[in-house]
C-alpha cells in the first residue's frame, strides 16, 4: 500500500468531521471506555437488578449529548446539508 493511501486511511474520516487523527483518537477512545463501563454496569444490573439501575440509560444519554451537541462546525454543516437533501441522519464518532 503506498504511503499516501496509508495516510489517507488514517486521516480521511477524522478530517471529514473536523478533527485531527489524535483528536479523533482521544474522542473515540473516551466514547469507547464510557461504553465499556456502561456495558459492564448493564451486565451487573442484569444479574443484580438493584445495582446500577440508571447507569446504562445515563451513559447512552451522555454519549448522545456529547455526540450531537459537541459535533464540530464542519460536521454540523455536513449534517444540515444531508438533511436538506433528504438523506438519513448519520452520526459519526
Amino acid at each position: 500500500m503506498p504511503l499516501t493511501s496509508l495516510r489517507k486511511a488514517f486521516t480521511e474520516h477524522p478530517e471529514s468531521i473536523g478533527e485531527s487523527y489524535f483528536e479523533h483518537l482521544g474522542h473515540a477512545s473516551s466514547f469507547g471506555w464510557r461504553m465499556v463501563v456502561g456495558g459492564c454496569a448493564c451486565f451487573l444490573h442484569g444479574l443484580f437488578p438493584f445495582l446500577f439501575v440508571k447507569t446504562g440509560s445515563e451513559q447512552v444519554s451522555t454519549l448522545h449529548t456529547r455526540m450531537v451537541t459537541h459535533r464540530s462546525k464542519a460536521a454540523r454543516a455536513q449534517l444540515r446539508l444531508s438533511q436538506d437533501e433528504g438523506a438519513p441522519i448519520d452520526f459519526v464518532i
